[in-house]
């Protein structure tokens, strides 16, 4: 697993200045290549047909040696199409790959206490799409070097450059490895690149020159495989798990070795497009951070998008275009046919409108402005007065209807000029769930101008309204009028309970490690105490606990009283990720009478891996109570078409469809936690004085 440092772009251009400068000198010749029968035959290049510039970039850079022969080694390198991500049909099921691993098979090539306190050595890992395209890819690798006629190739990812040196290194490593082999005919796998896990690399009968790994090497963007070596990986297949993970459990019985120092590395100038499936475990256990959530893709250089639909169970089209970092809105098809000026307001806000009734005159207008693109699914009615046959194919799409397979990317992206996202094509919301529909009353919507200074910053996303859009939150303060429903879990928190755990782990931007030690159970409920510690990369431990289920909808409720203090967030949400979506309660200790609300909202199906955003949509809301002083009810109802926030039995808050968010609409898990944010943004600067500090929660309860 490769997760690059992010280096300054000062940097990253220097680097590629040196490396367009060092390629123009010639590196002298590489005696391990050759047609002997004791020496490296071929180099194979793994490279996506999508990356022309890195196949380029990569064969200037063997382009400057030669083998013993003198001929450069650019004629012995052969390029293979790698398995693209994109293609749903290259990523799936396959007896190739097996896309579930564990937490203990990471725990194997890189031991970390954190991660093995958090998670059981059992807990399943499902594998990106991405690594399962890097997986395959070095699979048909294994099937070519097991066919051909070379004994030995070396393979090379394409983002690598050859370090000062390399020549030499690489030349006294093969000398080595051909004499420590010689019994077993050969060496049949030498890592010319590769990452320590860590530092935690074992490495076996070491000298200057090389060493036996027996675990702790991530990479595979560059080794020597023989032909007997290939034979072996094809024959332990299926691969489990990201390939260079795998690649450990088979450096016993392939007699692996390595460069004491690898001669050859990544490029840190590129982005990885991969996606790391252990990521989010990594950061729920504290090892990985970061303060600000990842960018939205990059929106449509068109106009905006008219499209229709032919009526399904399910709106793939709208998610799909939403997935692409649209703001969409869509529609039930049986209001008001919209006039041209109200399509133009509309427009204003959102870029692409599903299954919008237009005036003729309206659809007129659109198809008229030469930016516009109009989309039809295959089963779609066309909109009277549309005449499709007379658009130009830069301008307009028929899509196959329910494209499971990811098909319909190519020509949705082709039309909008994107790019193809690596996730599946959605099969999307139900449409009874009314997901896209824009809801708000119209009195919410003022001029940016007047709208209230106690709005906090949202989110710049596809998935929050524009700022242009005037939207303010309301407070409502009315009885609430559901009633009781069935409970589907509840627990009075007074001791440990089965349905609501503690938790051992943490997330990014918080300056506490949850523990199990800091969860006490009372006879007031569940306190969870927040502490300075000296172990630990997290300065403060303190206690967090959530439900086992998910849920798809309901009313989940508990009696709080928050934790006191500067520093310190008393939090009950709803939360789930790929994609991320949230629902929030916070409390603010050093602004005990005011409450936080918020949403969280990232389009797709369930495990796509969207995650975007950092502040979401927040709004304060006064309660006329000091929630730190005595326990009050909170309440989150949450359903397809809004979510309501209750207190004490009264609705305080209401938001229904683009209000400013879309409704999250996949399942999700019931959180309470007691954190310290690293920014002082939220909650003030902690002060330690003031700790230990407690937040108790009881009588929890989850009804439909």
């Amino acid at each position: 697993m490769n997760i690059s440092k992010l280096i300054s772009p000062m940097r990253a251009l220097a680097f590629r200045t040196w490396r367009s400068l060092t390629v123009l000198i010639p590196g002298g010749r590489v005696r391990a290549f050759g047609q002997g029968t004791s020496q490296i035959g071929v180099i194979v290049v793994v490279n996506l047909d999508r990356q022309p510039r890195r196949w380029r970039r990569v064969t200037k850079e063997l382009g400057r040696f030669r083998t013993s022969e003198g001929i450069p080694l650019t004629s012995i390198t052969r390029r293979l199409a790698a398995v693209d991500a994109r293609d749903g049909r290259a990523v799936a099921a396959t007896a190739d790959v097996d896309t579930m691993y564990r937490i203990g098979h990471q725990l194997h090539v890189q031991p970390d206490a954190r991660l093995a306190e958090c998670f059981a050595k059992d807990e399943p890992v499902r594998m990106s799409r991405q690594e399962v395209a890097v997986a395959r890819s070095h699979v048909e690798v294994w099937k070519a070097v097991a066919n051909g006629t070379e004994d030995y190739v070396l393979v090379l990812e394409d983002d690598v450059w050859f370090k000062p040196g390399a020549p030499a290194a690489i030349d006294r490593a093969w000398r080595a490895a051909l004499d420590r082999c010689r019994a077993e005919g050969g060496p049949k796998l030498l890592y010319l690149s590769y990452s320590d896990a860590g530092g935690t690399a074992a490495r076996d009968d070491a000298c200057d020159i090389l060493f036996r790994p027996s675990r702790g090497l991530w990479f595979l963007s560059g080794y020597v495989l023989s032909r007997k070596g290939a034979a072996a990986l094809l024959h332990a297949m299926p691969v489990v798990g990201p390939v260079d993970l795998w690649m450990n459990y088979r450096f016993a019985e392939l007699c692996a070795l390595a460069l004491t120092s690898p001669a050859i590395e990544q490029r840190p100038d590129g982005a990885s497009d991969n996606a790391y499936s252990i990521l989010p475990y990594l950061a729920r256990a504290g090892i990985v951070d970061s303060e600000h959530g990842a960018m939205p893709p990059g929106q449509s250089r068109t106009g905006p998008v008219l499209a229709w639909t032919g009526g399904g169970e399910r709106e793939g089209l709208a998610m799909a275009l939403s997935m692409l970092g649209l703001r969409v809105r869509a529609f039930d098809g049986d209001e008001e046919p919209m006039q041209e000026p109200e399509l133009k307001e509309v427009l204003k806000t959102f870029d692409a409108l599903v299954d919008a009734p237009l005036v003729p005159a309206a659809l007129a207008a659109a198809v008229a402005n030469e930016r516009s693109v109009i989309i039809l699914e295959a089963d779609a009615r066309t909109p009277a007065g549309l005449e499709l046959d007379r658009l130009p194919p830069s301008r307009s799409a028929i899509l196959a209807p329910r494209d499971s397979l990811g098909g319909s990317w190519g020509v949705l992206c082709g039309v909008l000029d994107l790019v193809e996202p690596v996730e599946p094509f959605p099969a999307g919301a139900p449409r009874a769930f009314r997901l896209f529909r824009d809801q708000r009353p119209t009195a919410r919507l003022v001029p940016a101008a007047r709208r209230s200074r106690e709005n906090l910053t949202m989110d710049d996303s596809p998935w929050v309204l524009p700022a242009s859009s005037g939207w303010r939150p309301t407070q409502k303060v009315r009885p609430s009028v559901r009633t009781a429903r069935l409970a589907i879990a509840e627990a009075s928190m007074t001791e440990a309970s089965a349905s609501f755990p503690g938790l051992i782990e943490t997330f990014p931007g918080n300056l506490a490690s949850f523990a199990q030690e800091s969860l006490l159970h009372t006879d007031e409920g569940a306190q969870l105490v927040i502490d300075a510690t000296q172990s630990g990369l997290r300065p403060y431990r303190s206690g967090a606990f959530a439900s086992v289920q998910s849920f798809p909808h309901g009313r989940f409720e508990a009696e709080i009283r928050a934790a006191p203090g500067p520093g310190l967030v008393t939090g009950f949400f709803l939360h789930r990720d790929t994609p991320r979506q949230e629902i929030d309660i916070e409390f603010a200790g050093a602004d005990p009478r005011r409450m936080l609300v918020n949403v969280y909202f990232n389009p797709g199906d369930d495990g796509t891996a969207m995650g975007f955003g950092y502040r979401g949509s927040p709004c304060r809301i006064d309660l006329g109570f000091d929630a730190t002083a005595d326990f009050h009810r909170y309440a989150i109802d949450w359903r397809p078409d809004r979510v309501t926030w209750l207190v004490d039995g009264r609705v305080v808050h209401e938001r229904v469809g683009w209000d400013p968010t879309p409704i999250p609409h996949l399942n999700m898990r019931l959180h309470a936690n007691l954190w310290a944010p690293r920014s002082q943004e939220l909650a003030g600067r902690l002060d330690e004085r003031k700790l230990p500090a407690a937040a108790v929660f009881r009588n929890v309860l989850v009804t439909d």
